[in-house]
């Protein structure tokens, strides 16, 4: 198998098994997986700077077994940059890499790690997050089409309050809203926040929108994962590659991109491989970079169920007939800050 030296911002680095093919579906070896993650790293760094970085290993092909690689191997150059996080179930510290530059980027993609999922959360303050996410995932026949009506709907209830949200693809079958926070907040008031949230649009959509994880109900409907924005969880990372029949990627796109897949119902508008996101990334620049950035506020979840019914009158457009049910109370205020708790893994 082809193996290679190189340098990389002053770093030395062999990089093995180059022509190893990883995606056998259509002959994408282990040397172009390296060579998208050294291209795209531009963008895909800055994304994953000072995050605790879980690894997800496919040494043997995308078709083959794999593992999540959360504590950083020990046989790593001395330039890559680890972050001690408390395991409350292993009882000890986990280093997680920290890929904070293109040599660590690229060390890494020679592992075969072909999914990157960092925290939402840097590893300075691990419990507390910088973004709230949803991820939207179809159950079948349901695709990423319905996915995008949810979508509207969340940015018409962030809209409400003046908050802005950034969709991307998950690279898989669903779509993801990140709405950037970058103030001082925990998970103890994000994720009943994204609960919260959730359940209020299963019970406006019913015949649409599930917040249970339980797959008897997902059934061409689709379920508004809330769950992810938890101290002790991860979400694959814009830009990674997504272990497919296809190199697909998990790929920013604009609110008008999702407006036109929804409105031609064309699920492959919102498909993206690695040679087409680096091409995108060319022409528009990184459409993620606001999240790393953008300052805003969460609001009390007093006033959710009312800003809902106004953003659902407000865009008709992109509003099925929504069966009336009776609404959950939600309280008046998110979750108050608990102690800080350690972090699980």
């Amino acid at each position: 198998m082809k193996d290679s030296a190189v340098t990389v911002q002053g770093k030395q680095l062999k990089l093995t098994n180059l022509d190893k093919v990883l995606y056998p579906g259509t002959g994408f070896t282990k040397g172009q997986v390296i060579d998208y993650y050294a291209r795209i790293g531009p963008v895909l760094v800055p994304q994953l700077a000072g995050r605790p970085l879980t690894l997800k290993r496919y040494p043997n092909g995308v078709d083959q077994q794999y593992f999540f690689e959360k504590n950083a191997t020990q046989y790593r150059p001395e330039w890559v940059k680890t972050a001690p996080i408390w395991s409350e179930g292993n009882r000890r510290n986990v280093n997680y890499i920290l890929a904070n530059d293109l040599p660590t980027l690229i060390w890494v993609a020679n592992l075969a790690a072909v999914e990157l999922h960092p925290s939402l959360s840097l590893a300075k303050e691990i419990l507390s997050p910088t973004v709230i996410a949803f991820d939207l995932d179809p159950g079948p026949p349901a695709n990423i089409v319905q996915c995008c009506q949810v979508a509207f709907w969340l940015r018409a209830i962030f809209e409400r309050f003046g908050l802005h949200s950034f969709p991307k693809t998950s690279g898989s079958k669903g779509l993801q809203i990140y709405v950037p926070l970058n103030t001082k907040t925990s998970y103890d008031i994000t994720k009943p926040f994204a609960h919260a949230l959730a359940r209020l649009l299963e019970d406006e959509h019913r015949e649409l929108v599930v917040s249970d994880m339980k797959k008897a109900i997902r059934v061409n409907k689709v379920l508004v994962d809330w769950s992810q924005n938890d101290d002790h969880k991860t979400t694959v990372a814009v830009y990674s590659l997504r272990a497919r029949e296809r190199p697909t990627v998990s790929t920013p796109v604009t609110w008008e991109e999702v407006e036109a897949a929804f409105k031609k119902k064309d699920p492959k508008l919102l498909t993206f491989e690695a040679g087409q996101v680096l091409e995108r990334v060319e022409k528009h620049g990184d459409l993620f970079a606001p999240v790393l950035k953008m300052k805003q506020k969460l609001p009390a979840l007093a006033g959710i169920e009312e800003a809902q019914a106004e953003a659902t009158r407000s865009a008709p457009e992109h509003s099925a007939p929504a069966r009336k049910t009776a609404r959950r109370s939600l309280p008046a205020k998110a979750a108050k800050k608990t102690s800080a708790k350690r972090r699980k893994v």
